[in-house]
């Protein structure tokens, strides 16, 4: 994608519907022209900026050759989940010459401006600054993260190690097998396939799936829109990827993922009839994108229907928690 450099970043790139590779964004980061040299001097200069801070990562054996997810039984994981000083963890990554006999480590989602602060000070995308973006590193040896989907736009930016991320658009969702929303790896509910082994048997709708592929190298970027599924790998030895994320939606708005679940308690048991009654419904009041539908009412009563900045979000907030309180 050309047009594009650290401090100029097109809107109709920013909020493309479909992913985007921009090549050689950041590649004049001084962390990647690190890691262009090699892996130690990439972990030393993160490590530069480190403070102490504790931190939480995920520990696999070799056995599950870099795969992070449930156990057999399905009411845990294949890893631990640890917490505490990272100086260990960049010693093990710099120790590293072949791949991993030992175990596998990922921190994930570390917040860059309190883990690593100072690092952005060198290594930044000024083009997003007026998103106020939320910035975050994910560092590891070789990985498998499995397909999962995040609310926020998200720009990501490979800065060390190879990276192979395998997208799907929001509309494959019945395709992957998606696992529990409330026992997660890491927050978000994943697919259940195994990328690298797929069973067709037990999971057959896999096959019709159309994957877009982003391989990517140290400076590369990666635009994922919004609910888009993303498999993320880390092909490398040693393999840090810095994320920017950003939501189009106010910072009052309410989480829709806290919409579907309510809609699963309320509304997934209903008989079909009503299902599709409801279906009619939410079409109504929720997808529809005439902005002119409810002009028949005078503003004065429009009431919950204008939710339309803070007061009235914060209104429709408390009507809600009375509603479920009751």
């Amino acid at each position: 994608m050309a047009g594009c450099t650290l401090s100029e970043i097109p809107d109709d790139v920013l909020n493309s519907s479909k992913p985007l590779i921009l090549r050689g964004l950041v590649s004049q980061w001084p962390l990647v022209q690190a890691a262009n040299a090699s892996s130690k001097n990439a972990i030393d200069y993160i490590r530069q900026y480190y403070q102490g801070m504790e931190i939480g990562a995920f520990v696999a054996g070799a056995e599950q050759e870099g795969r992070y997810f449930y156990n057999a039984e399905m009411n845990g994981f294949n890893f631990s989940k640890q917490r505490g000083n990272l100086e260990p963890i960049f010693d093990f990554f710099c120790g590293q010459s072949q791949p991993p006999e030992q175990k596998h480590i990922y921190v994930g989602s570390a917040n860059v401006d309190q883990v690593f602060p100072g690092f952005k000070n060198n290594n930044n995308l000024p083009a997003l600054d007026k998103l106020k973006p939320l910035t975050s590193i994910w560092l590891g040896n070789q990985s498998r993260i499995a397909a999962h989907h995040d609310t926020p736009q998200n720009i990501a930016c490979c800065v060390a190690g190879k990276r192979r991320v395998t997208l799907f658009s929001p509309e494959q969702v019945e395709n992957l097998y998606i696992g529990p929303l409330d026992l997660t790896p890491a927050g978000q509910a994943i697919s259940l396939v195994d990328f690298h082994k797929p069973d067709l048997h037990k999971y057959p709708k896999f096959q019709h799936v159309k994957p877009q592929i982003a391989e990517l190298q140290p400076g590369d970027a990666l635009v994922i829109p919004s609910l888009w599924w993303h498999h993320v790998e880390g092909l490398s030895n040693f393999n840090a990827l810095v994320n920017f994320w950003w939501s189009d939606s106010p910072s009052y708005s309410a989480a829709p993922m806290d919409a579907l679940l309510h809609a699963l308690l309320a509304i997934k048991h209903l008989p079909k009839e009503q299902k599709q009654a409801w279906k009619s419904i939410y079409d109504h009041y929720i997808f529809n994108q005439d902005e002119h539908a409810f002009d028949y009412l005078p503003e004065a009563h429009k009431g919950l229907l204008t939710n339309k900045n803070e007061l009235a979000a914060r209104h429709l907030r408390r009507y809600l928690l009375n509603k479920l309180n009751r």
